[in-house]
Protein backbone atom coordinates (compact mmCIF):
# COMPACT_ATOMS: atom_id res chain seq x y z
CA UNK A 1 0.00 0.00 0.00
CA UNK A 2 1.27 3.46 -0.90
CA UNK A 3 1.47 6.21 1.72
CA UNK A 4 2.28 9.91 1.55
CA UNK A 5 3.67 12.24 4.20
CA UNK A 6 4.02 15.66 2.56
CA UNK A 7 3.39 19.18 3.82
CA UNK A 8 3.76 22.53 2.07
CA UNK A 9 3.51 25.91 3.78
CA UNK A 10 4.09 29.54 2.82
CA UNK A 11 4.55 31.99 5.67
CA UNK A 12 6.82 34.37 7.53
CA UNK A 13 9.75 33.44 9.74
CA UNK A 14 8.90 34.09 13.38
CA UNK A 15 12.48 33.98 14.65
CA UNK A 16 16.06 34.00 13.47
CA UNK A 17 17.21 30.57 12.26
CA UNK A 18 19.25 28.64 14.83
CA UNK A 19 22.02 26.42 13.46
CA UNK A 20 23.62 23.61 15.47
CA UNK A 21 25.79 20.65 14.63
CA UNK A 22 25.29 16.99 15.49
CA UNK A 23 28.14 15.18 17.29
CA UNK A 24 29.23 13.88 13.86
CA UNK A 25 29.42 17.48 12.53
CA UNK A 26 26.26 17.50 10.38
CA UNK A 27 24.57 20.95 10.35
CA UNK A 28 20.93 21.32 11.39
CA UNK A 29 18.96 24.58 11.35
CA UNK A 30 15.66 25.19 13.16
CA UNK A 31 13.20 28.03 12.68
CA UNK A 32 9.49 28.76 13.08
CA UNK A 33 7.10 29.82 10.34
CA UNK A 34 3.76 31.58 10.87
CA UNK A 35 0.89 31.12 8.43
CA UNK A 36 -2.35 33.11 8.50
CA UNK A 37 -5.88 32.02 7.76
CA UNK A 38 -8.52 34.69 7.14
CA UNK A 39 -12.21 33.97 7.18
CA UNK A 40 -15.58 35.56 7.77
CA UNK A 41 -17.92 34.23 10.48
CA UNK A 42 -21.61 33.59 9.75
CA UNK A 43 -22.27 36.94 11.50
CA UNK A 44 -20.11 38.75 8.92
CA UNK A 45 -17.19 39.34 11.29
CA UNK A 46 -13.75 39.05 9.70
CA UNK A 47 -11.26 36.95 11.64
CA UNK A 48 -7.65 35.95 11.22
CA UNK A 49 -5.89 33.04 12.88
CA UNK A 50 -2.15 32.37 12.96
CA UNK A 51 -0.74 28.85 12.92
CA UNK A 52 2.91 28.24 13.88
CA UNK A 53 5.09 25.50 12.39
CA UNK A 54 8.48 24.31 13.62
CA UNK A 55 10.83 23.62 10.70
CA UNK A 56 14.10 21.67 10.68
CA UNK A 57 16.56 21.61 7.76
CA UNK A 58 19.64 19.39 7.49
CA UNK A 59 22.97 19.46 5.65
CA UNK A 60 23.63 22.03 2.96
CA UNK A 61 20.02 23.23 3.08
CA UNK A 62 20.50 23.95 6.80
CA UNK A 63 23.59 26.05 6.06
CA UNK A 64 21.81 28.06 3.36
CA UNK A 65 18.71 28.64 5.50
CA UNK A 66 20.93 29.89 8.32
CA UNK A 67 22.82 32.18 5.95
CA UNK A 68 19.93 33.73 3.99
CA UNK A 69 16.80 33.61 6.16
CA UNK A 70 15.98 36.26 8.76
CA UNK A 71 13.01 36.96 11.00
CA UNK A 72 9.96 38.23 9.08
CA UNK A 73 11.03 36.92 5.65
CA UNK A 74 8.45 35.19 3.45
CA UNK A 75 9.38 31.55 2.80
CA UNK A 76 8.02 28.46 1.04
CA UNK A 77 8.75 25.21 2.89
CA UNK A 78 8.11 21.69 1.62
CA UNK A 79 8.89 18.52 3.51
CA UNK A 80 7.52 15.75 5.70
CA UNK A 81 5.74 16.01 9.03
CA UNK A 82 7.43 14.28 11.96
CA UNK A 83 6.45 13.84 15.61
CA UNK A 84 9.56 14.31 17.74
CA UNK A 85 9.49 13.05 21.33
CA UNK A 86 11.99 13.56 24.14
CA UNK A 87 12.25 13.70 27.91
CA UNK A 88 12.66 17.20 29.37
CA UNK A 89 15.09 18.14 32.11
CA UNK A 90 12.19 17.97 34.57
CA UNK A 91 11.63 14.31 33.64
CA UNK A 92 8.39 15.02 31.77
CA UNK A 93 7.76 13.42 28.39
CA UNK A 94 7.49 16.07 25.68
CA UNK A 95 6.57 15.97 22.00
CA UNK A 96 6.08 18.32 19.09
CA UNK A 97 5.22 18.14 15.42
CA UNK A 98 7.83 19.58 13.10
CA UNK A 99 8.41 19.83 9.38
CA UNK A 100 11.62 18.19 8.16
CA UNK A 101 12.31 20.42 5.15
CA UNK A 102 13.71 19.08 1.92
CA UNK A 103 12.88 22.20 -0.11
CA UNK A 104 12.99 25.85 0.96
CA UNK A 105 12.37 28.80 -1.33
CA UNK A 106 13.02 32.41 -0.37
CA UNK A 107 9.99 34.34 -1.64
CA UNK A 108 10.44 38.00 -0.84
CA UNK A 109 12.55 40.24 -3.04
CA UNK A 110 15.14 41.19 -0.42
CA UNK A 111 15.98 37.54 0.26
CA UNK A 112 15.96 36.80 -3.48
CA UNK A 113 18.51 39.56 -4.08
CA UNK A 114 20.74 38.13 -1.35
CA UNK A 115 20.64 34.69 -2.99
CA UNK A 116 21.50 35.83 -6.52
CA UNK A 117 23.88 33.21 -7.85
CA UNK A 118 23.34 31.00 -4.81
CA UNK A 119 20.22 28.88 -4.52
CA UNK A 120 19.37 26.68 -1.56
CA UNK A 121 19.72 23.02 -2.48
CA UNK A 122 18.89 19.97 -0.44
CA UNK A 123 21.35 17.13 -0.02
CA UNK A 124 19.53 15.47 -2.93
CA UNK A 125 20.28 18.46 -5.21
CA UNK A 126 16.79 20.02 -5.20
CA UNK A 127 17.03 23.71 -6.07
CA UNK A 128 15.34 26.19 -3.75
CA UNK A 129 15.26 29.69 -5.19
CA UNK A 130 12.59 32.17 -6.16
CA UNK A 131 9.10 30.68 -6.58
CA UNK A 132 7.08 30.98 -9.75
CA UNK A 133 3.24 31.06 -9.77
CA UNK A 134 3.19 27.65 -11.50
CA UNK A 135 5.18 26.19 -8.57
CA UNK A 136 2.37 26.79 -6.07
CA UNK A 137 0.38 23.55 -5.76
CA UNK A 138 -3.03 25.21 -5.25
Amino acid sequence: MVSVNRITIIGNLGNEPEMRFTPSGRPVTSFRVATNWRYTTPDGERKEETEWFAVVAWGRLAEQCNQFLTKGRLVYVEGRLRLRQWEGQDGQRRSRNEIVADRVKFLDRQAAVATTGTEAKTDEGEVAGEIEPDDIPF
